[in-house]
């Protein structure tokens, strides 16, 4: 494929994929409480429906990747729309508990073949061991989906109200989603990308097209590692999902002004796409573990730093946390296609992600119990955490590839 093809592919699927996260993943921080009040419901009831659908996406990415390793990317995406669209409708409609859980659970659904882990096995599928840069493009895009998100969502919301802001995303979902998702290229009509050889964690050099075939793991070696990576992901998703969910107030606790803490948390978008253009290029020829190494001891960092100096540290701690994470998300997509090839990358990336989406569905909750008892302390757990994901990939031995 030409390279003005590629940017084509990255640039619709990283369109889609921002309006997929806009309308799941940001909807209930500026709808939850409108929500529950229509309802007559508590707003964690919202929230826990929300939970519910991390589940249930959780349940569902293992099969939606088994499906694009068999038939490409574009018909599971394209299922992914139509869910989208249909459970928003059904959250528009809602008149209770029981159909607000419904739609969640649809939502869920959408969400296991539609968000981040679906977008990269479709790359894979497409281009086999040379999607790294295709991953960072649509990371880069739709890292700007809560900057776009939120506030499309508040316009639509204060000119139509929560049930028509909901339907205005199932039509985006229609009319925008669908068609770019269907622009997509057929996968390879002769099944699965084949398997390539892992690139060696000290390797400078972009993988070869095509790559040259190699040993996989021996069995044990790649359990190990699929351990170590799931604990990595579920590790570093509890603490963005945190984050997500209480860091303005997080960082009125370490002494800064409500107005204040607001604008300074808005910079987390900004630093995962500067982080992402830095993995792009400065970092490019890095191997991916290395870059996931030094990601996931920016948290840490950030952290002690908050901890020590209070509030002074707080716009520093933003960045170095948004940074991390911006790096991370990628790594998600990028360590399992580096660790253990193309073959079979969607139905492992489910796998893999499936401890991460529990871990993100308690996030808030658990955090947002440790921050009122413990103030800025409570970061000592995602600091914990943080440096034991950092443990876990200094673990991460893959083998060099054979020679020849």
């Amino acid at each position: 494929m030409s390279s003005a093809a590629l940017r084509w592919t990255v640039l619709r699927l990283g369109t889609a994929q921002t309006l997929a996260w806009a309308s799941s993943y940001y909807l209930p921080a500026l709808l939850a409480a409108p929500m529950a009040e229509g309802l007559g419901v508590p707003v964690a009831l919202v929230f826990a429906g929300f939970s519910a659908a991390l589940v249930v996406s959780a349940l569902c990415a293992p099969l939606a990747g088994h499906a694009i390793d068999r038939h490409g990317g574009r018909p599971v995406l394209l299922g992914s729309n139509a869910l989208f669209a249909l459970g928003l409708a059904a959250l528009a409609g809602a008149q209770g508990p029981a159909g607000l859980f419904l739609a969640w659970g649809l939502i869920g659904m959408a969400m296991g073949a539609g968000l981040y882990e679906a977008a990269f096995a479709a790359l894979v599928r497409l281009y086999g061991q040379d999607a790294r840069g295709a991953i960072t493009g649509i990371t880069l895009i739709a890292g700007f989906a809560s900057t776009v998100g939120w506030p499309l969502t508040a316009w639509m919301q204060a000119h139509w109200g929560w049930r028509g802001t909901c339907l205005g995303w199932a039509a985006l979902h229609l009319l925008l989603g669908l068609p770019l998702n269907a622009w997509l290229p057929r996968a390879p009509a002769h099944g699965p990308a084949a398997p390539s050889r892992p690139q060696a964690a000290g390797s400078t050099a972009a993988p070869a097209a095509p790559p040259l075939p190699g040993s996989p793991p021996a069995p044990a070696t790649a359990r190990r590692m699929a351990w170590l990576l799931a604990f990595v992901f579920a590790a570093t998703w509890f603490t963005s999902t945190a984050m997500a969910a209480h860091l303005p107030r997080l960082l009125q606790a370490s002494g800064m002004a409500l107005p204040v803490a607001v604008g300074v948390a808005a910079l987390v978008g900004p630093a995962q796409v500067v982080a992402r253009l830095l993995e792009y290029g400065l970092l490019r020829r890095m191997h991916p573990l290395q870059s996931a190494r030094l990601a996931a001891l920016a948290h840490p960092l950030g952290a002690l730093l908050l901890c020590v100096t209070g509030g002074g540290a707080g716009l520093v701690f933003t960045l170095l946390h948004g940074a991390g994470n911006g790096i991370l998300t990628i790594a998600k997509g990028t360590l399992p296609l580096v660790l253990f090839g193309a073959h079979g990358y969607g139905l492992r990336q489910g796998l893999l992600m499936v401890p991460a989406r529990v871990a993100q569905a308690g996030a808030p909750l658990l955090f947002g119990l440790l921050l009122d008892r413990a103030g800025t302390a409570a970061l000592g757990a995602t600091a914990l955490l943080g440096l034991a994901s950092a443990g876990a990939l200094w673990a991460l031995r893959p083998a060099a590839p054979a020679p020849g």
